[in-house]
């Protein structure tokens, strides 16, 4: 349970910034409160006054990161509004990808491992998978209604493409750029022509 800032404004939104940073840099099995109160000059004792444990601090701080990711995505779709449903598609999975300016696929792959122990956690990530995915299944529904995708399944499209984002996010971030980021683009676009059924790029 997180306890209410009235006595403390602002206070436990540091302590989460603060907990994403470090888990960003070094891991969410890494984190103590001691870490955290000694960043902000606090006392330990604050932190568990606002959020009691340390799990309902992790959890609350995913919780946040997602919902800014989200927000991201949101901005992301206003500002190519007026766009083809096929630039749209590509900017939100470049959001998506680790080429993209999602808060960090460092904190996501931590929040997998994570989510293995903590059922609260999980959901929390389980939801923001979710909202994306059905974001690019809703626009590749919209190009198969306007003729200009072809497949007969948008949802197994999304998350195909989205699987294969979150591989090579894998491969690229937590395996030290195993893959690079010429063939992120390169392989996403593949993804999208073989299951869009879109042209060929002309020589």
């Amino acid at each position: 349970m997180v306890r209410s800032q009235k006595q403390s404004p602002g206070r436990a939104d540091d302590i989460v910034a603060t907990t994403i940073e470090f888990i960003t840099e070094n891991g969410v099995g890494q984190l103590r409160t001691v870490d955290i109160a000694k960043r902000l000059g606090v006392s330990t004792g604050l932190i568990f006054y606002h959020f009691e444990t340390l799990a309902n601090l992790v959890e609350h701080a995913f919780a946040v990161a997602a919902e800014r990711d989200l927000t991201q995505l949101r901005n992301t779709l206003d500002r190519v509004a007026t766009e083809p449903v096929l630039d749209r598609l590509r900017a939100v999975l470049h959001h998506y990808g680790p080429t993209g300016n999602a808060l960090g696929w460092r904190l996501w792959i931590e929040s997998w491992s994570a989510g293995l122990h903590d059922e609260n956690l999980r959901k929390v990530v389980k939801n923001m998978d979710s909202q994306w995915r059905q974001t690019v299944a809703m626009l590749i529904a919209e190009g198969v209604g306007s003729g200009e995708f072809h497949t007969p399944d948008p949802h197994g499209a999304a998350w195909r493409l989205t699987l294969l984002l979150d591989g090579l996010a894998v491969q690229s971030v937590a395996l030290g750029g195993a893959v690079t980021t010429e063939e992120i683009h390169r392989w996403t676009e593949d993804a999208l022509r073989n299951e869009l059924g879109l042209p060929a790029p002309s020589a």
